[in-house]
């Protein structure tokens, strides 16, 4: 299937860019000729990667605004200084994520809050701001990118899989309130990606976060409801959602 040929304008929003899956997206989507408001709440690090950006497209097209995806009465000054600078935000993308170590044997409520507050909270504070602003425009697009951790609870990051799976839930519940009105919502579940927040780990057969973004674009094109990242993690999550839960809770994955 071929992607749908569409008009793309309109100021594009990603939080969570300064590195890794963000970043990648908007270099991307900087090269669409789009105007880019990038977010994160390392402003340096933010910064850098406007810079880099914009001298690789030869045009400043990326803004970079600090913003801590924890800090949600933030949002709507936030989103309405982006309209204000940039013109009126078409695309939004919700990247942002936290993954603390956490050990087998600890149970850290202040980190789990952490992976709530940023991971879940942070992302429906955003899209209920995009929502109402794009409701009476009668279109947008949000794209929200989780996690495969989300479908499955697994015992070595608790908080972090029932973050993940209250972020897919929340997008699919305003996608199921907005399609009729033509707004695209669109939840990502990638797989093993190579970024900052999975250093460390031994991941094999990890791709990298500009392959991530390509496959997110294509996955927005296609009008997608939700998308594995890559694909052959839809077969992958398949297996591991039909194995029981006395025999999930044996295995290490």
């Amino acid at each position: 299937m071929s992607p749908v040929a569409r008009d793309r304008s309109g100021t594009v929003v990603v939080i969570g860019a300064s590195s890794g899956i963000g970043a990648a997206l908007a270099m991307r989507l900087a090269h669409e000729a789009r105007n880019v408001a990038i977010l994160a709440r390392r402003p340096e690090q933010l910064k850098e990667v406007a810079d880099q950006i914009n001298q690789k497209v030869g045009a400043r097209r990326v803004i970079a605004y600090r913003h801590d995806a924890a800090e949600l009465h933030e949002v709507d000054d936030c989103f309405d200084r982006i309209e204000e600078d940039l013109g009126e935000v078409a695309e939004l993308y919700y990247v942002a994520g936290v993954m603390p170590e956490v050990a087998l044997n600890e149970f850290d409520t202040d980190k789990d809050r952490l992976m709530f507050q940023v991971n879940t909270l942070g992302c429906i504070a955003w899209v209920n701001a995009a929502a109402r602003r794009f409701l009476p425009r009668k279109q947008g697009i949000i794209v929200g990118v989780g996690s495969v951790a989300g479908d499955r609870g697994r015992s070595g990051r608790p908080g972090y899989c029932a973050s993940k799976a209250g972020q897919d839930s929340f997008l699919e519940s305003i996608r199921n309130r907005l399609w009729r009105h033509g707004i695209q919502v669109t939840t990502i579940r990638p797989g093993l990606v190579e970024t900052p927040m999975t250093d460390g780990l031994a991941l094999r057969g990890a791709i990298s976060a500009d392959r991530a973004a390509k496959l997110i674009l294509r996955a927005r094109d296609r009008r997608r409801a939700i998308a594995y990242v890559p694909f052959k993690w839809s077969l992958i999550m398949r297996v591991v959602r039909a194995i029981p839960s006395i025999l999930f809770r044996r295995l290490n994955i």
